[in-house]
């Protein structure tokens, strides 16, 4: 086990090659950083788009067997994957797909060993990868697979954290999807989280109604009375801290969210909308309930951007900055244990 307070070591994966992920890998070792960054790429793309960043970079190649130290600026630290086709700027090619998704691979099963104490992901495109005949559903159900758990979605920003209950479903199928064992599972699990990497030992979760007005008594909807009443009080006589179910249009509000650690959204445009509002460009979209801490950034691969040195780099560094949060939490846990 690593001493407490040692420098965090992070992997960066750096997402579809002909999007931005590369520029804000470059653009981000312009800055030192509090941690040992490990960017995994093929180094030739990273000095090619730098040279069309005009961004002097230099790059050394990741050594595990040396105490890490904080990255210096102008440096990156590269875990070496070979691209197998050349890259273009905004040009999608499905034959570099198998490489995106080694990256993520590699990245993942480094932290499950131990070799990184977490791991931040660039934007890829899911479409190019699927064109690859590569099974490909997103970033975070690619992770689970590989490290067993139950994946809960939860988007920050400065002052706001959104966990969600369900993520991507239509919403035809949200109301079915909404069970006592998904929202007890999902509650659990972010409760822990909360405690574990973010220094809350007691935290307040707001929950939000499924229906308009949380259903105005079984007027508006049946699942608040019949399944998310239930099961908070279930979880409240477990000593979980929960408020709720709260109408979401006033949930979202001073009143409420100045006492509160999280909100607990029934599905996904129920939350996302109101965090994106808040903290777009400057929000971090971290994975719970998994083995390892992942965190990402808050947007898309912007194909049109890359290369040209327009890409705003403020979620990546919310990205790295509560990777690193969570990474030295998490040592204060374990070493109590």
């Amino acid at each position: 086990m690593k001493p407490v307070n040692s420098t965090p070591r992070i992997a960066l994966t750096s997402g579809e090659p002909a999007g931005i992920g590369p520029d804000l890998c470059i653009q981000l070792a312009q800055q030192a950083q509090f941690c040992e960054l490990i960017v995994v790429a093929d180094p030739q793309l990273l000095i090619e788009r730098a040279v069309l960043l005009d961004l002097n970079i230099s790059i050394k190649l990741f050594n595990p067997d040396i105490e890490a130290q904080p990255s210096q600026a102008g440096t990156i630290i590269v875990l070496p994957v070979s691209l197998n086709h050349q890259v273009n700027c905004g040009q999608l090619s499905s034959l570099n797909s198998l490489y995106v998704v080694e990256t993520i691979r590699i990245a993942t099963q480094g932290c499950l060993d131990g070799l990184f104490d977490a791991m931040v992901t660039a934007p890829v495109h899911k479409g190019i990868i699927n064109d690859a005949n590569i099974p490909f559903t997103g970033h975070t159900e690619f992770i689970a697979d590989i490290t067993g758990g139950h994946p809960v979605m939860m988007l920050a920003t400065e002052g706001l954290r959104v966990a969600l209950v369900t993520t991507h479903l239509p919403l035809s199928e949200v109301s079915k999807a909404i069970t006592p064992d998904r929202i007890s599972k999902v509650i659990h699990l972010l409760h822990k989280d909360l405690q574990n990497y973010f220094s809350l030992p007691n935290p307040k979760i707001l929950v939000c109604g499924l229906n308009p007005h949380a259903g105005e008594n079984g007027h508006l909807g049946h699942e608040e009375l019949e399944v998310i009443e239930p099961t908070l009080e279930s979880l409240r006589k477990q000593g979980i801290d929960l408020q709720g179910p709260l109408p979401a249009d006033t949930l979202f509000t001073p009143k409420y969210l100045e006492t509160a650690d999280a909100v607990l959204a029934m599905y996904h445009d129920q939350g996302l909308p109101v965090l994106k509002y808040k903290g777009f460009g400057q929000a971090v979209n971290i994975t719970l309930g998994l083995p390892i801490i992942r965190t990402s950034v808050d947007h898309g691969t912007a194909l049109d951007l890359a290369g040209k040195g327009t890409a705003n780099l403020g979620s990546l560094e919310y990205a790295v900055k509560t990777a690193i949060e969570m990474a030295n939490s998490n040592q204060i846990i374990q070493s109590q244990v």
